[in-house]
């Protein structure tokens, strides 16, 4: 098959001998050289196609785009040359990378701007997904990790790829490495020209880039470095989900993309994409180099954390022939509460390593001292009242309360029982284990869950208007487009947190830990928290400050 060129062929195709085009009259060979065989795609400014080189020995296979600037305007057609030009030198400089494919000539021909480039046979990951199905966590961290790579590499030329997506990376069929293709033709230079001119013409509408794939800023013609880790964290999602940007809906109030409700990842890699897909810049990994560290300092955590279960493992099954050698290893903390445990049994304790690491992992330990102290008064009290006496007044002092308290194992709660229980009438909940549960759009205003376990819980939507979150681990839950006006969240650990669009209005924040936590889109008016603490949390212009006003802090 022979593919004419002209732009208003109304029948481009022709017989494979054909020399000219039967319907346009139009030469077929480009160049004297160039043999068009297939059409690969177009759009309203320009088409890509394969052809076979008939100058060099086997006709070996190319990819050659055609910049359709189909206009006579003299100044338009000055400045899309001038684009061609810079766009050519800016592909044979990034073109020496082996995961990038090679520009071999460019060329204009009647007013048509050509680019000839190495053909790579293989599917792209958007056909790779249609059919073989969504990718796991780990074949989507090899992808990231790759083209990452690749991006570091050319960011280092001082080029933006400004259209990233599953459609232009290659899995190379003779390799199986990752290329990624289509810089697109003059993308690169079109903002600083355009903003000369101070026109809004078709060639800057172009080098915007695929919508949905795009962050805002690249949108307002000012692309960075992290415009196009953006971009790749979009296509790993898409890679995972299976689903196009614009057939997901988004945050109301921030305009950010659901996409976790579509896919299954780990807390570590979760946090890793979502920071790509940061609307704001600022809170954006700035270069692939700063996702790349992320990404390698998550894998080494990984890691650690299975060599450390392994090792305590270890330390579980061979302590008993290890002597003091292995008991070096423990901690001092560790240490007492075994030396406690033998006072209390009047035998060797053989505690479970793994369970000290908990988050209420002292509990045995105080449970230990105060079963000891009880049989120590019992013992007292027969033979001296005044020690019988003392001791009531020693386990009714406030210290005593408090350990006890401490020691007090959580009760798992799950979302039925205390859906039930609220709507029975119930309102205390403190001292329960609610973790991992999921409470969407629920109603618990005015519940007391007073140091309530609660990691990575699900209030997205919820009404907490009022309740009482003193103390309470939240780290790395879901509150976004939560009430939680007036509520009281003293001492309460929200690092992580995902509060986007939350009203915390006159929320009560004293020593609130912030880390990490997303107010962006926030209702913070009148809430008692402070400029340090704000300082550790992300917002953005959308966020509502106590002081009423809008901005980033």
């Amino acid at each position: 098959m022979s593919y004419c060129l002209n732009p208003s062929c109304p029948k481009p195709l022709n017989h494979p001998k054909a020399k000219k085009c039967k319907a346009c009259g139009s030469k077929l060979l480009l160049r004297n050289r160039y043999h068009l065989v297939k059409g690969l795609g177009k759009g309203g400014f320009g088409a890509t196609f394969l052809a076979a080189d008939l100058s060099l020995p086997g006709k070996p296979l190319c990819v050659i785009k055609q910049l359709r600037p189909n206009t006579d305007n003299p100044n338009f057609l000055s400045m899309a040359r001038e684009l061609f030009e810079r766009e050519a030198k800016t592909l044979g400089k990034v073109g020496n990378h082996p995961q990038i494919p090679r520009l071999l000539d460019y060329f204009e021909d009647r007013q048509q701007f050509y680019l000839v480039q190495e053909f790579v046979k293989g599917d792209n990951l958007q056909q790779e997904v249609k059919k073989h199905g969504v990718f796991d966590e780990s074949k989507a961290r090899q992808v990231l990790t790759e083209v990452l790579i690749i991006l570091r590499d050319i960011h280092a030329q001082k080029v933006i790829h400004r259209d990233i997506k599953p459609a232009n990376i290659i899995r190379r069929e003779i390799d199986n490495k990752l290329v990624l293709i289509d810089f697109g033709v003059v993308k690169n230079q079109v903002n600083t020209v355009a903003a000369g001119n101070g026109d809004q013409t078709a060639l800057t509408a172009f080098a915007v880039g695929t919508p949905g794939f795009a962050p805002p800023e690249q949108l307002a013609m000012r692309p960075v470095y992290g415009s196009d880790v953006y971009a790749l964290g979009v296509t790993c999602m898409y890679l995972m989900s299976g689903k196009a940007p614009k057939n997901i809906e988004s945050d109301p109030l921030t305009g950010e993309i659901q996409w976790f409700n579509y896919v299954d990842v780990s807390d570590t890699f979760a946090e890793i994409l979502l920071t790509m897909l940061e609307v704001s810049v600022k809170n954006r990994y700035k270069t692939a180099e700063e996702a790349l560290q992320a990404l390698d300092m998550s894998d080494h955590l990984d890691d650690l954390s299975h060599s450390m279960v392994g090792y305590s493992n270890d330390l579980s099954e061979g302590r008993s022939n290890s002597g003091s050698s292995r008991q070096n290893t423990y901690s001092s903390r560790s240490k007492t509460q075994v030396r406690t445990n033998e006072r209390g049994s009047g035998s060797r304790s053989r505690a479970n390593p793994t369970s000290r690491r908990t988050a209420y992992g002292s509990r045995g330990q105080n449970r230990s001292r105060m079963e000891t102290g009880r049989v120590n008064t019992d013992i007292n009290s027969h033979s001296n009242p005044t020690s019988r006496s003392q001791g009531r007044l020693s386990r009714s002092n406030s210290t005593a309360k408090n350990q006890a308290r401490e020691s007090k194992k959580p009760i798992k709660l799950d979302k039925q029982d205390l859906l039930s229980s609220y709507a029975g009438g119930r309102r205390d909940f403190t001292f329960k284990d609610i973790s991992l549960q999921n409470l969407q759009k629920a109603n618990l205003s005015g519940s007391n869950f007073h140091h309530c376990r609660m990691i990575k819980i699900n209030f997205q939507g919820a009404d907490l208007s009022s309740a009482d979150f003193t103390g309470c681990d939240l780290r790395q839950g879901v509150l976004r487009n939560a009430n939680l006006g007036r509520s009281y969240l003293s001492d309460a650990n929200l690092e992580g947190t995902d509060l986007r669009g939350a009203d915390l209005s006159y929320a009560q924040c004293k020593d609130t830990k912030l880390k990490g936590a997303n107010l962006c889109g926030a209702n913070l008016t009148n809430a008692n928290i402070t400029e340090e603490q704000l300082a550790l949390a992300k917002t953005n212009w959308t966020t509502i400050l106590p002081n009423g006003k809008r901005g980033f802090w």
